[in-house]
């Protein structure tokens, strides 16, 4: 081999090896707020890269959905079978502030519904609240044996069927166009609606289990800052507490030296 040539070999390769940067030492940690319907206000905590250039941080954080139980959010075990969507609608310092995003059953909850011997009806219903959300609302209900019935089966007939499924829809529409998204949040959590379904169906076919067992968002108004802060309440950031220096402890001072003098 030629003098000289392929002086590469001893450098090794180009460029060399880049050094590992841990990719978590350039994210920020977030509290996640929830609305006030609900009695825990913090749901947790979220992740983010801190802002770089013109990648700022909060618009990373906006439009994110947190999925959560509602058995955290209200401190009550027997709510666990509902989950609950919270959309990040804006950043107030480290606190990420969320609006309600939607409603579902957990998959073990609406298989343990579903039986055989009786019918199930189910119902969906496009509605618009007061302010403007379009909501998709879906309703699920099972016949009941009445008490001292023989017959094993509670089948309802295909026109009661019908009956139901219209009493539904309209016990739905009326409930929610009657009130903004946060009156009919706080309606969800005691299943105020399945409960009147229930008692105006009674006269068609007696029903049970009767829940709206989703609620999606279709169409959501303009963000309004002030309408976030009225979900919120009483929502404050927390700056801290002022602490005041005991009065023994003066500060040192610092000696002055004169130059030149």
């Amino acid at each position: 081999m030629a003098v000289g040539k392929n002086k590469r070999i001893s450098k090794g390769k180009k460029g060399g090896k880049k050094k590992a940067v841990d990719p978590f030492s350039k994210k920020d940690w977030y509290d996640v707020k929830a609305p006030s319907t609900f009695n825990t206000r913090t749901v947790g905590k979220t992740l983010v890269t801190r802002t770089q250039g013109t990648k700022i941080a909060s618009e990373g954080l906006k439009h994110r959905v947190f999925e959560v139980s509602l058995a955290d959010l209200q401190n009550d075990e027997d709510q666990a079978y509902r989950k609950i969507k919270l959309r990040a609608e804006d950043v107030q310092g480290r606190n990420v502030l969320t609006n309600f995003w939607g409603m579902d059953f957990t998959t073990d909850k609406l298989r343990s519904l579903v039986r055989k011997w009786q019918t199930l009806i189910e119902a969906h219903v496009d509605v618009k609240t007061t302010d403007n959300y379009g909501l998709r609302m879906f309703c699920i209900g099972f016949t009941k044996r009445r008490p001292n019935q023989v017959k094993r089966t509670c089948y309802a007939q295909t026109s009661q069927i019908r009956q139901i499924r219209r009493k539904m829809r309209e016990i739905m529409v009326r409930e929610a166009a009657s009130c903004d998204l946060k009156e009919l949040v706080a309606k969800f959590i005691p299943e105020v609606i399945g409960k009147e379904i229930e008692k105006a169906t009674s006269s068609i076919y007696p029903l049970q289990n009767v829940f709206i067992r989703k609620v999606k968002i279709l169409k959501a108004p303009k963000f309004d800052l002030g309408k976030l802060m009225e979900v919120h309440g009483d929502y404050s950031e927390d700056v801290g507490v002022k602490v005041d220096r005991p009065v023994d402890e003066v500060p040192a001072e610092v000696e002055t030296e004169l130059v030149g003098a």
